[in-house]
């Protein structure tokens, strides 16, 4: 598979840089950026941390604001950072920012017209680690996270494939998305009516009755505007009172959705993924 190098740059002595490649799983065009930590190279492969951001974000938006790069060098990390959906003039879209492309929800679609190109689910969890480990110095050990819906994608995959990463971290994910109107709209869309079909890609049904024992960190903010109608909080509260691994759910005060909050707090996921991932 070709890669284009778009774009690269210096930084705390490693080096962020942004890719374009083909995807088969999304049968369109997409890019996808990686910093390397200062330790990467070929003979020493590093560990990496992969990062599903939210609505309306690309690969760029967590590279360019969240402030990780310090830390990720610091501990020896790489990150990947993906684009969040499908895009093109020939991928389906809609008008609305909370659906098409910018909204790819991290699942497999089985409805017209998504089907085609909306399955970043398998893009996630199967082309884009073969194609990070095929080309740069990285290992296999891998850990997931994410913020708002790419929170809801970092819960659910992780849940989902225990045996591919080491730890889990979220901010501001969606929780429940059956039950709020950003999922519902999604999910009626690019799955269709039937909520059995749901349930796989919702992390409070999952964490009821998962057998994973994954470490999960996930960080809230309780100023956040879209807390009480979107995330639901609580609900994944309730619902992990059994999860039979660590889970640590902070509530903090006076924070937004914003990416202010993710990089007060990015350093602390960062280094809980670093004591599983250097392990």
């Amino acid at each position: 598979m070709t890669l284009e190098n778009i774009s690269q740059n210096k930084v705390y002595q490693g080096w962020h840089k942004q890719y374009s490649h083909h995807s088969s799983s999304l049968q369109c065009d997409m890019q996808f950026a990686i910093f390397l930590p200062p330790n990467a190279r070929q003979g020493e492969p590093v560990p990496v941390l992969y990062w599903l951001s939210g609505l309306t974000c690309s690969d760029q938006n967590f590279m360019q604001k969240a402030g990780a790069f310090r830390k990720a060098a610091e501990l020896g990390i790489a990150i990947v950072a993906m684009d969040t959906s499908p895009r093109g003039e020939q991928v389906a879209d809609d008008d609305n920012y909370d659906l098409g492309q910018g909204a790819g929800f991290y699942l497999n679609a089985t409805q017209a017209p998504w089907a085609e190109h909306y399955r970043m689910y398998d893009y996630v969890t199967q082309e884009l680690p073969k194609l990070i480990e095929a080309n740069f110095p990285v290992s296999s050990r891998k850990a997931i996270a994410g913020h708002s819906m790419g929170g809801h994608g970092a819960l659910s995959i992780g849940l989902k494939n225990p045996q591919q990463y080491c730890s889990i971290s979220a901010f501001s994910p969606i929780v429940n998305p059956m039950q709020c109107p950003w999922g519902q709209k999604a999910f009626s869309a690019y799955l269709g009516h039937d909520i059995e079909t749901w349930k796989p890609y919702d992390s409070c049904e999952l964490i009821k009755q998962t057998d994973c024992q994954l470490p999960i960190l996930v960080d809230q903010g309780d100023a956040d505007n879209f807390l009480l109608e979107q995330l639901h909080t609580d609900t994944l509260v309730e619902a992990a009172k059994n999860y039979p691994g660590e889970i640590n759910i902070r509530m903090q005060a006076g924070y937004d959705h914003s990416y202010f909050f993710i990089s007060s707090f990015i350093e602390e996921h960062l280094a809980f993924h670093g004591q599983y991932l250097n392990t």
